[in-house]
């Protein structure tokens, strides 16, 4: 499996970070025109035999199956997961909106528990948990030499509950205790306000099976308290995606009826489709939530912001609004997340799900954004000073084994980001020796908010101040023959 097993999970959190599919692809026979390959069987059981006889001491042989099989998934890429037990369970609270915990997403990382994304307002983002962070020991427990089933078990609780996560921040070089209450959080994944007479912010921080509730909601309180909209916000900044469905839904917001939201391609007939904007694409239940909306939702002028952060589904928003004109973008280039990761639940084991990835996603122009991403129409940065730590964010085209755009291109190297990320560092080293003089971005939504005061100077036709700095991720290029 290599020396670096990556198993992304939620613990106990809200949404599945990346576009998950809703359909429930079965598990089937395998077909008799593709016969499994018996000699790699054979030593797959050969290897079974020795590591159960040969041990230093006695094994669960169900362990090594399970081992097994999630070594098989996780070996993929860096989205597709095998869920069993406790991951399982959390996996579906994550789909739902619901849970119980500390409030991050995580992935384990050389043995180590590191956290993906703090979820906005839970315990875990008030105690300042950020991501990247490593965390080495919950409570009196050492991490390394647990799984990621082990490790989730050890930070679940009831209610009102502490723990204590050892955590090393790679970016200060420093090891720190952080003590966090457990709690039962329903995550609210759209947050909006009216900044001034005719001009509105609306966020959403992760795709979940209630957002696109909650976002028609808040869209119709935008309206009652100013009918006269001259100007939204839309902000994705740092939304690792969710429900492929939720992000359609969004998009058909805007967008003119029936038009093409994203299409997919992957090796299986169900992978490939073409999502439009009309309720058969985003409606779970047959009820549209789009009808009754305010008619100028259609016509007023939208930002869309995003950064290194927003992934998959935000991305298929972006991109969807872009392509049709509909919106401009700011910020930064995204992520880079263009592929489909869809639920096969159907498996022999009760209580057991396989999130596999089955398509690369494109835009309506048939762009693939995979391991490239959205580059804005206007590069913004963070901050009047610029964006101190944008280049410390891990990217798609950082992971190990992500996918390609699907060109068969090699990707070429990018200097300009390395150098970049050696100047964030430096940075970085020199803010912790001085305290006082450490950068701190701005909360979301405030009048601080430097990204979101050049979203309103554009909607209002004022002069925004673009990024000086900022370089775009280039796109693979084509491989020699």
């Amino acid at each position: 499996m290599g020396s670096k097993l990556k198993v992304a999970g939620w613990l106990a959190i809200g949404a599945v970070a990346g576009a998950l599919t809703t359909m429930q692809l079965q598990a089937t026979a395998r077909s008799a025109m593709s016969p499994l390959p018996l000699e790699d069987m054979q030593q797959l059981a050969a290897v079974f035999d020795l590591v159960k006889r040969s041990y230093v001491e006695p094994v669960d042989e169900k362990k090594l199956i399970r081992d097994a099989i999630g070594g098989m998934v996780s070996g993929l890429d860096p989205h597709s997961a095998y869920f069993e037990g406790q991951a399982f369970k959390e996996f579906r609270e994550g789909i739902s909106g619901k849970f119980t915990g500390v409030g991050i997403q995580i992935e384990m990382d050389e043995g180590l528990v590191k956290v993906v994304s703090p979820i906005e307002g839970s315990p875990a983002f008030r105690a300042g948990m950020q991501t990247g962070d490593l965390i080495t020991r919950i409570d009196d427990t050492m991490v390394k030499g647990l799984n990621m089933d082990q490790a989730i078990k050890r930070m679940r609780g009831p209610s009102g509950t502490k723990v204590v996560l050892t955590v090393f921040r790679k970016s200060e070089n420093r090891t720190f205790p952080v003590t966090i209450v457990r709690e039962e959080i329903k995550t609210k994944s759209v947050r909006s306000k009216v900044v001034e007479p005719g001009y509105a912010w609306i966020r959403i921080n992760q795709f979940q099976e209630p957002t696109l509730r909650d976002f028609t909601e808040q869209l119709r309180e935008i309206y009652q308290k100013d009918p006269q909209l001259k100007g939204l916000v839309l902000d994705l900044r740092n939304d690792p995606g969710g429900l492929l469905d939720t992000a359609v839904g969004v998009s058909a917001v805007f967008l003119p009826r029936d038009v093409v939201v994203v299409s997919t391609n992957g090796q299986i007939p169900e992978a490939r489709s073409v999502l439009k904007a009309s309720p058969m694409f985003y409606s779970r239940d047959g009820n549209d939530l789009l009808a009754g909306l305010p008619a100028g939702l259609k016509s007023v002028p939208v930002v869309v912001l995003v950064n290194e952060g927003s992934a998959s589904a935000s991305e298929i928003v972006a991109g969807a609004l872009r392509d049709h004109k509909r919106a401009v973008i700011m910020g930064s280039q995204t992520f880079g997340k263009g592929s489909v990761q869809s639920e096969i639940a159907r498996l022999p084991m009760p209580n057991t799900s396989l999130k596999i990835t089955t398509a690369r996603y494109y835009t309506p122009s048939g762009q693939s954004i995979q391991a490239k991403g959205i580059v804005p129409d206007v590069l913004v940065d963070e901050t009047a000073e610029g964006s101190p730590f944008a280049a410390l964010r891990m990217r798609e085209a950082d992971l190990e084994k992500h996918l390609g755009d699907g060109t068969g291109a090699a990707e070429k190297k990018d200097t300009a980001r390395e150098k970049a990320r050696e100047e964030a560092l430096k940075k970085l080293e020199e803010a912790r020796d001085n305290k006082d003089k450490a950068p701190k971005l701005p909360e979301y939504g405030t009048p601080e908010d430097f990204q979101l005061q050049q979203a309103l100077n554009r909607l209002k036709g004022r002069p925004v101040v673009a990024s000086k700095t900022q370089t775009e991720r280039k796109p693979a290029e084509p491989k020699a023959n």
